[in-house]
């Protein structure tokens, strides 16, 4: 339905509050710019909610997401300002697994 073609994840944690206005100012302070077609990514400090903003090329959509249970596996606030996901890595992360191990991540260089 909406086209994505990059997603990006902050590490810095969102106040869930925050509304469209507030997240697109995050996504150009941490990423320079709003692309069209792409997805940011951003969880409070607990990493038990998560909302994403997409910007499809004429206007922005904000989607929030919560977890019952445990938390999104999400970087460390001190590590990498943003992460850019594969779409493999976006679906295990909205499910709430290690994303980090699909794809590059899992491979196994030493035994």
């Amino acid at each position: 339905m909406i086209r994505i073609d990059a997603v990006w994840l902050s590490s810095v944690p969102l106040d869930m509050r925050a509304g469209t206005d507030t997240a697109l100012a995050r996504v150009v302070a941490v990423f320079g710019a709003a692309h069209p077609h792409t997805a940011y990514l951003f969880a409070n400090q607990r990493a038990n909610r998560m909302k994403v903003l997409v910007h499809d090329g004429i206007g922005f959509w904000l989607a929030a997401r919560r977890l019952h249970q445990g938390h999104f596996v999400w970087p460390a606030p001190d590590s990498q300002a943003h992460v850019n996901l594969s779409r493999p890595q976006l679906d295990a992360l909205v499910l709430g697994l290690p994303w980090s191990r699909i794809g590059e991540g899992g491979i196994i260089t030493i035994v």
